[in-house]
């Protein structure tokens, strides 16, 4: 019989780790568990799914109490990175070139966290048209049939719509037939407005196609998109939200010698039957209007703290901007906002809504353009009525003079048809007024 170890040996030590109870957070109920991580995953700050996916991971335990996200991570909108943003990089590396390997960097707009997630679905056939939600709306083969997916970048799980080829029939008569064929289903698509809603596993999606002016809808059962004869048309960027497509149509009042501002809301699609066959898209309802004598240019609509503003310019001269609530002007109330707190408005073909936090230039309660008057960036800060330069002067002219402020980086997020290339915005050299991508500079080796 051997003798026992001498204390303080390493078998003594095995041993008596060996015995040692689990921790108690490891022997937490399920139930419990499972409250925690849906907490976890609803978390305010935005980084609730990299939160919940590193939760999971904490011990066995802890994993098969809380639900996987792969599987789920399109249908079930708890699981859409929604405060992620993809960035892109410059000189000519568009998602899905060959130098990136099937990766792309992800920015958290709330907490500035930076990610570079593998999505092996970004490659040279695949065009990424939109963001909603967080998820990517990609087009595939683009000069044949224009498949069309809806990615979640961050869990892998992909929801196959029907091809865009199945529009071209019903647009014969339109401006798009001047496109050459090969070219019509990428242009078709490029610059659309996504919007998305998901019931009992089916996803509805609503293309806003500026290049026709039209609303075009399917979901994930369907076999072709269905289209309605009605046409938009439209002062500001169209805006998704919450399900819904939002718009702005300014008309002439030649009576009142003023124009009438109104906002229109568009969808979802209303379904016969639970099989989400034969579904019909109403015609744009309007929610509000307002004369331009009260609020003379309204020009974006954007999210920003679950809520939609409208942003316009006070003024013929442009110097001022205001900001409202849709919501109070759907109440017919026009109340411009003294202060966003600490957000930032990135505005353009897309409007973007940034933490300020995430910005080491940029401070909280601005709105970030250009100048109306003046070609430069510039920040308009909402309290004070002041204009400012949106970059300082080391990053004025992007990486030709050195490296790129972020915020060239967000603002290039705002122009889809430049965001899908992989284009960086920065302002040319002194003397000019001018603004170039990074492609225009020669990529450094």
């Amino acid at each position: 019989m051997s003798p026992p170890p001498a204390p303080g040996s390493s078998a003594g030590k095995k041993r008596g780790r060996a015995s040692d109870p689990a921790p108690l957070w490891a022997l937490l109920p399920e139930d419990l568990v499972r409250l925690v991580a849906w907490r976890v995953l609803a978390a305010a700050g935005g980084g609730g799914l990299l939160d919940y996916v590193r939760f999971r991971a904490v011990c066995a335990g802890w994993r098969s109490g809380a639900a996987s996200p792969r599987g789920r991570g399109v249908t079930d909108p708890r699981f859409h990175p929604r405060c992620w943003m993809m960035l892109p990089e410059g000189h000519c590396l568009h998602p899905g070139h060959p130098d990136l390997r099937g990766h792309a960097r992800f920015l958290n707009l709330d907490t500035g966290a930076l990610v570079r997630a593998a999505v092996p679905l970004l490659d040279e056939d695949h065009l990424a048209v939109d963001s909603v939600d967080g998820l990517l709306l990609l087009l595939g083969d683009q000069y044949q049939r224009g498949a069309v997916r809806l990615l979640n970048p961050l869990t892998g799980d992909v929801a196959e719509l029907p091809p865009l080829a199945t529009l071209l029939p019903p647009l014969v008569d339109t401006s798009l037939y001047s496109c050459p064929v090969l070219y019509r289903i990428k242009r078709l698509g490029t610059g659309a407005c996504a919007s998305a809603s998901f019931k009992d596993g089916v996803v509805t999606v609503m293309l806003a196609l500026d290049a026709v002016n039209r609303v075009a809808f399917a979901t994930s059962l369907d076999r072709q998109w269905s289209l309605p004869t009605w046409k938009y048309w439209t002062a500001a960027p169209p805006l998704a939200f919450q399900g819904k497509l939002y718009m702005l149509e300014t008309t002439p009042d030649y009576e009142c010698g003023n124009n009438v501002h109104k906002f229109l809301q568009v969808g979802p699609p209303v379904y016969q039957d639970e099989a989400a066959s034969g579904g019909v898209l109403q015609p744009p309802e309007v929610i509000a209007t307002i004369t331009g004598s009260k609020f003379c240019d309204p020009d974006y609509l954007v999210e920003c703290d679950s809520e939609i503003l409208v942003l316009g310019y006070r003024g013929a001269s442009m110097s001022r901007i205001v900001i409202c609530k849709l919501a109070d002007l759907v109440q017919q109330r026009f109340i411009p906002m003294r202060s966003i707190g600490d957000n930032t408005l990135f505005v353009g073909g897309r409007c973007i809504s940034v933490s300020s936090k995430v910005l080491s230039t940029v401070t909280g309660d601005n709105v970030v353009c250009t100048h109306p008057r003046k070609s430069y960036l510039a920040q308009y800060h909402l309290s004070s009525g002041t204009w400012s330069p949106a970059i300082d002067d080391c990053s004025l002219y992007g990486r030709a003079q050195g490296p790129s402020s972020l915020v060239h980086y967000v603002v290039s997020c705002c122009t889809r048809t430049l965001w899908n290339r992989g284009i960086v915005l920065r302002r040319s050299p002194p003397g000019s007024y001018a603004w170039m991508s990074q492609d225009q500079v020669s990529r450094p080796r």
